[in-house]
């Protein structure tokens, strides 16, 4: 237990050292240098560990270990490896890390696999960089178009295609992969929240995952003096964006049922300290268990941005991202709990509150999750950490699992 357990922590030590902002938690963003960096690393990994690499015109990364049957599906596991700006060390990387170190068993074990076990790194699921995430596992089983994709660009007008070829990536590569290929697809992640620390439990067994919407919202006005434009003459397109977010918690409130709505993103155009706004762009995040309260809040949030139109305000929206509710695999569920049972290893229930790249491949294979205390509940922080203790528990589950799903011998 103890040497999987520093393998994990060099790992994770790792990878948290590709980062923009050193001292000032992660911030790795898709097709970024430290993306590169890596990815070079994980590869390099999956390398030693005997697995044949792979990336798709996305960059998402495959190590595969063949099994005997031919042709046969794959046993998927893994997770993200790109992260929020100034975010930690634990969220993506460390289902990544789990699964490395499931090959790892598989090669030191000398398993023989009938249905091949493949290893998945995927490239930008918190959509940081490119907008409405879980970018590299919807558009692996499609649901991202090619021209979509091409059209993509960041804050800075920089599009996928370049960014991928600036780091040598080869967009022209096959990008959609043929759900026939998947036999089950599992993830470990850190939970973000608080419930397992308090419960004092290492593991939880996700039964289903919260569904979610992203929108982005535009608001033009026009630009002016600070000093020379009187207030009664103003467009101001920040003072009416500022308004319109204040009143999104109460649309979370008035809907209730743990609905939540959240303003991550806001940019500001000219930028300017002496130039009143004359546009900005913000990003509302949408979620609740039930697709009913997400539905109906997204109604309310079109509704309120619509209403600031007038008097040289302009606004509109767009919904980049919905995805409903998800249940995850009950089959996969049980075997999860049974082998936590077996290697006498407490579990709980859980649901999740964000959304996983899990619940995108949900849709077109068996899929199933583990989540791992987060301690205070922090993510998405420099303080974001977790037990490389319960890595390693889930990395035992994970194993006996894909023992079982890839019927090695």
């Amino acid at each position: 237990m103890l040497e999987l357990k520093e393998r994990i922590e060099q790992h994770i030590d790792q990878i948290s050292e590709y980062t923009a902002t050193p001292g000032r938690g992660t911030t790795r963003l898709t097709y970024s240098q430290e993306d590169l960096q890596a990815r070079q690393y994980i590869k390099k990994k999956m390398n030693e560990y005997g697995l044949q690499v792979r990336e798709d015109g996305f960059g998402n990364i495959f190590g595969k270990l063949e099994g005997t049957l031919k042709d046969a599906p794959s046993v998927l596991i893994g997770s993200h490896f790109d992260s929020v700006p100034h975010g930690g060390s634990y969220d993506g990387p460390a289902g990544v890390v789990a699964a490395l170190e499931v090959a790892g068993l598989f090669a030191k074990h000398n398993v023989t696999p009938k249905y091949p076990l493949e290893i998945v790194a995927l490239v930008e699921e918190e959509g940081a960089r490119f907008g409405g995430g879980l970018l590299g596992s919807r558009g692996m089983v499609g649901l991202l178009s090619e021209e979509d994709f091409n059209s993509l660009a960041d804050k800075d007008g920089i599009s996928t295609v370049e960014a991928m070829r600036k780091i040598g990536l080869d967009p022209s590569l096959p990008k959609q992969r043929d759900p026939g290929t998947m036999k089950a697809f599992l993830e470990l992640h850190i939970e973000q929240g608080p419930i397992l620390e308090e419960k004092k439990i290492p593991i939880g067994v996700v039964e289903a995952i919260v569904g979610l919407t992203q929108l982005e919202v535009n608001v033009k006005g026009q630009a002016g003096h600070a000093g020379t434009t009187p207030m009664d003459r103003r467009a101001d397109a920040l003072v009416a964006a500022s308004n319109m977010i204040g009143q999104l918690p109460g649309l979370a409130a008035e809907e209730g049922k743990g609905t939540v709505i959240t303003v991550g993103r806001l940019n500001v155009f000219p930028n300017g300290a002496n130039v009143i706004p004359d546009e900005v762009v913000f990003s509302v995040d949408i979620r609740s268990g039930e697709e009913e309260h997400v539905l109906n809040a997204i109604e309310k949030t079109k509704a309120l941005i619509q209403s600031f139109s007038g008097n040289g305000i302009q606004s509109s929206i767009e919904q980049l991202l919905y995805i409903q509710p998800k249940e995850l695999n009950a089959g996969i569920r049980t075997l999860l709990k049974e082998k936590s049972e077996a290697l006498e290893i407490p579990y709980c229930s859980i649901n999740s509150g964000a959304g996983h790249d899990a619940m995108v491949l949900s849709d077109y294979t068996e899929a199933g999750m583990l989540f791992i205390p987060s301690k205070n509940g922090l993510s998405h922080c420099p303080e974001e950490w977790s037990d490389s203790e319960d890595i390693a528990r889930a990395v035992r589950i994970f194993y006996e699992t894909a023992l079982q799903l890839t019927e090695a011998e």
